[in-house]
């Protein structure tokens, strides 16, 4: 959340980043919470991979719930393997 609300906050527009809160709030996403099993899996990314602070809470928490799928827009991730993600991709790739 806190990556995605960062771009509307810094040129504010307010309908986006309501959007963004409702779409995440609404019921079909599940947050997953930055707790001890991603503290682990963030360590465990950031010790062998070449990626940001950000990204790689994102892909621990991921880790850590278990995740399938893992759609994000900056194809440089798609090329990290975390053992608990299955695929990770890039959001050019999923179909509309």
């Amino acid at each position: 959340m806190a990556e995605i609300l960062t771009k509307p906050k810094e040129t504010g527009n307010a309908t986006l980043e309501k959007a963004y809160l409702n779409f995440f709030t609404g019921g079909a996403v599940e947050l997953v919470p930055f707790a001890l099993e991603a503290a682990k899996q963030y360590a465990e990314i950031r010790s062998r991979e070449q990626v940001r602070p950000a990204d790689a809470v994102q892909l621990a928490c991921a880790a850590a719930a278990g995740t399938d799928l893992f759609v994000t827009n900056d194809n440089r991730l798609s090329r990290i393997v975390v053992p608990a993600v299955k695929f990770i991709t890039g959001i050019d790739r999923i179909p509309c």
